[in-house]
């Protein structure tokens, strides 16, 4: 199933622009790389939070997606927030002294609004596969990797 909704896509939007500027910027992506986190999960999280007004949406792409991100959420959150001041480069003749401070004390809150962010994106597919589905089974009930991704985004 494609999906077609502008306020979806819209939120896609939101979720790359949040991830590149809060999670993934250039204080707190090396700490990132030495998570253990597979490269196909590296891959699909790059899938969500790159894709361009025009591209095409598919729904079971995106479900694949939104796993990953949970997954990747899950693993930070565990892996990374407790000790992240410790991973971080701390050069202390850096001009962006401020700007990475910042960065590794908002970090927290970041994820969760990430977090928060693909939840949102998640429910949102849900109800359009579910009225899609239109008589049929819809997809999100036949992929079970699907039914840990509210407990990994809230943290339980």
């Amino acid at each position: 199933m494609q999906i077609h909704d502008a306020s979806i896509t819209r939120l896609i939007e939101r979720i790359g622009e949040h991830y590149r500027t809060n999670i993934s910027n250039r204080f707190i992506r090396p700490a990132l790389l030495q998570l253990p986190f597979d490269n196909q999960s590296w891959d699909l999280m790059e899938d969500l939070t790159e894709k361009v007004p025009s591209q095409t949406l598919h729904l079971d792409e995106l479900y694949r997606e939104i796993v990953a991100a949970a997954h990747f959420a899950a693993v930070v959150r565990r892996e990374l927030v407790p000790g992240l001041r410790n991973r971080i480069s701390r050069d202390p003749s850096s001009s962006d002294k401020v700007l990475r401070d910042m960065a590794v004390n908002n970090f927290a809150s970041n994820l969760q609004v990430f977090a928060d962010l693909v939840n949102e994106l998640f429910v949102k597919l849900v109800e359009a596969d579910k009225a899609d589905a239109k008589g049929h089974v819809p997809l999100y009930t036949t992929m079970p990797d699907l039914a840990n991704v509210g407990r990994l985004l809230v943290g339980g």
